[in-house]
């Protein structure tokens, strides 16, 4: 079913340098959780722009120690790609860096490793079965309900000392975070995720395509966006992915190892396009996978694939191998800098800089600054994933139209979960939190109302260091 009213097809034109490498004004950027995995590529990727060869970095976490690791190879990077005229700060005092930042990249973590195993296992003792559990479901809800408090006193500071900073958001829960800072801040806030770019190129590879050849149209919500059209030369793509696919899910056996983004190729089949975020992730958007030991055999595979439990398992031994990997970096056995990555942050900040429009796709207001919703038939006061333009006067959304009904209303149905959520996090309300996971599709595939309260109650409790000021 076509889309109406939809811009025209693009391609995120993020492999192309959008200049010739003219120097660029000293800019300031401020990385929020530097102690993160994240930090080093991103400011790599910075530290790539062609004609960017002065700044400052800023970089903060509660991590005293990670923050001086990260500070250290930063400034190695800094030194391998002989741009001697930036410069490396690092405190655990957010407030003190802030001030003249023209852009904020933020992957704070709020609580470490210490609530991983009660966002899984609380839940799974009540039948929720997650997968990452970190933007929806139980294990979202609790993530932002620990990070969103901060992240809002973040964006308060940011207002009092660098109100024209460009925020560029890479926490999640992705819809929440962005949700509740629309609704709570001045700050021009875009949030970025890699789904879009990853998805559209494994689609192309699927169809024997080359990615540059291929149009199409991509709107709906983090991690549940469609890619509403796919084509090549004028001709339609999806017959020949749902041929493949319907020819994979015929198997009414598979072996665990043979499922290969099952839930993805199953809800294009049903529903008519092809979701931006892995099998895996996707199936806690849904209330169909998950609630079954039968239809997780059928549908979940490794991994990425609807693991059972998969992030709270692996986590802590990927942290431990993150600090191991910047040891060695720092000692000089590992490489400390990569070709510029296919994330949005540096390419954004580009555009912004050059005054060059770039063109990605970002979760910003339905509403953005009152013209209209940007997705015709999603809540206007929601947050949606959409393509956007960057450029000298920051982030401006393109409008796309109306998604097809059945699309739109599995987006919707986890907006209303969103929406509770980021409001039990902004007025610090249990019970708000209580019906926010009461409309969450898993939770509420699974558990009655009453074992939804009690969950949840115990979730809050468990967690309660990390909780403070809920009642």
């Amino acid at each position: 079913m076509a889309n109406q009213g939809h811009a025209e097809h693009t391609k995120d034109a993020k492999w192309s340098e959008t200049d010739d490498g003219a120097p660029l004004r000293p800019f300031k950027i401020v990385f929020l959780g530097a102690g993160s995995g994240f930090a080093p590529r991103l400011l790599n990727d910075v530290l790539s722009i062609r004609g960017a060869d002065r700044g400052e970095i800023a970089l903060v976490d509660i991590d005293a120690k990670r923050l001086e690791v990260s500070r250290r190879l930063i400034g190695r990077l800094i030194e391998s790609h002989g741009r001697s005229g930036w410069t490396v700060r690092a405190s655990v005092d957010r407030r003190k860096l802030l001030k003249g930042a023209n852009y904020i990249i933020n992957c704070i973590e709020v609580s470490g490793l210490a609530c991983v195993d009660a966002d899984a296992d609380i839940p799974a003792a009540y039948g929720v079965d997650q997968c990452i559990g970190d933007t929806i479901g139980p294990g979202g809800l609790f993530k932002g309900l620990r990070t969103i408090p901060v992240w809002l006193k973040v964006l308060k500071d940011a207002e009092e000392l660098c109100p024209d900073a460009l925020v560029l958001n890479y926490t999640n829960p992705m819809n929440m975070m962005c949700l509740a800072a629309g609704r709570t801040s001045a700050m021009q806030v875009v949030g970025l995720c890699h789904s879009v770019q990853g998805t559209s190129e494994l689609l192309a590879r699927r169809a024997g395509v080359r990615y540059e050849d291929m149009e199409w149209d991509c709107a709906g919500i983090n991690h549940l966006a469609w890619f509403t059209t796919l084509r090549h030369n004028g001709r339609d793509l999806y017959p020949r992915l749902k041929r493949a696919a319907a020819r994979e899910l015929a198997d009414p056996k598979p072996k665990r190892a043979a499922i290969d983004d099952f839930i993805r190729k199953d809800i294009m089949l049903q529903f008519g396009a092809f979701v931006t975020e892995s099998s895996g992730h996707l199936s806690e958007y849904l209330p169909y996978y998950r609630k079954r030991r039968d239809l997780i055999r059928r549908y979940c595979g490794k991994r990425y694939q609807g693991e059972s439990r998969f992030y709270a398992t692996n986590w802590p031994a990927w942290r431990k191998q993150a600090d191991r990997d910047r040891a060695n970096m720092l000692r000089r056995n590992a490489p400390l800098s990569w070709p510029r990555s296919w994330e949005y942050a540096s390419w954004i900040i580009e555009a912004c800089e050059r005054n060059r429009p770039f063109r990605f796709h970002g979760n910003v207001m339905n509403n953005h600054r009152g013209a209209g919703p940007l997705i015709g038939n999603l809540p206007a006061d929601g947050c949606v994933e959409v393509a956007c333009m960057a450029a000298g006067g920051g982030i401006e959304p393109v409008a796309y139209g109306r998604l097809p009904p059945q699309m739109a209303a599995l987006c919707a149905s986890n907006m209303r979960m969103f929406d509770l959520a980021a409001t039990a996090a902004m007025e610090k309300s249990v019970e708000a939190a209580i019906h926010a996971l009461m409309l969450d599709p898993l939770t509420a595939a699974v558990c009655s109302p009453a074992e939804i309260r009690e969950m949840t109650l115990k979730l809050f409790k468990a967690q309660k260091p990390w909780l403070k000021g809920y009642r």
